[in-house]
Order: C-alpha cells, then sequence, then structure tokens
C-alpha cells in the first residue's frame, strides 16, 4: 500500500497553489468546483508521484491550533540532499516564512528543517 494523498484546507486557494509550485516544484491539475457545495480544489503533483489536494470551502471555521496536539502535524519533503535542504530553507526565510527548526541532524538522523508555510503549514524539509 502507498499514501494516495494527503488533503489541506486552505483560505486561498491561489495562494496555496503558487506556494507548492514556487517552493516545491507541484504541478497543478485543473480547478474543480463544485457551486452548489461552495467547494473548489487543485491536486497538486509531485515528481515522485506523491500528491496534494488543496481545498476551499464557504464558510470554513477559522482557527489557530497549536503547533504541537494531537493529529495530524506536518508533512515533509524530500529534496534529495543537505545542500537542497539549506538552500531551499534560506529561501523561504528569505521570503519571510519562519523558520521552526534546523536545517540539523536530529538525534534519530534525520538532517532536515521545519518551516511554517502558507497559512501555518508545518512543512519539514529533509534529504
Amino acid at each position: 500500500m502507498r499514501i494516495e494523498h494527503v488533503a489541506i484546507y486552505v483560505d486561498d486557494l491561489e495562494a496555496a497553489r503558487s506556494f507548492f509550485e514556487k517552493y516545491f516544484g507541484a504541478r497543478s491539475n485543473e480547478l474543480y468546483h463544485n457551486p452548489k457545495k461552495g467547494f473548489k480544489s487543485y491536486f497538486l503533483s509531485f515528481d515522485d508521484g506523491a500528491r496534494l489536494e488543496i481545498m476551499t470551502k464557504e464558510g470554513m471555521a477559522k482557527t489557530n491550533l497549536p503547533q504541537e496536539r494531537l493529529g495530524l502535524i506536518h508533512f515533509a519533503v524530500s529534496t534529495g540532499s543537505k545542500e537542497k535542504v539549506d538552500e531551499l530553507t534560506r529561501r523561504l526565510q528569505s521570503d519571510g516564512y519562519p523558520v521552526l527548526s534546523g536545517p540539523r541532524t536530529t538525534g534519530d538522523g534525520y538532517y532536515e528543517s521545519s518551516i511554517l508555510g502558507i497559512e501555518n503549514c508545518q512543512i519539514e524539509i529533509t534529504v
């Protein structure tokens, strides 16, 4: 088995799509829109076949949740090298996205950084 895709709700669908295209090389499909339900989404595809669905829906509640809580907290993106982890982390930071940790080698041997991306989405950037 494999995870087919992960989905996240966002407030600004177009900004989220641009973020993942610009920084992570995502390729977007055409907008899906269900006017009856007030729902819109894009599937973003990555080089290795992984997919991320970004969605928005009219009337969604906006809440600020703590970064450490039960439930899905982050997803990780593999860049292929320490140098690319460093480069992407610097690029995101210089564009105003907070670096939560790293780049560093963790106790379990991962080289990674963690950033707070578009709409407070926590993303690990790893080798």
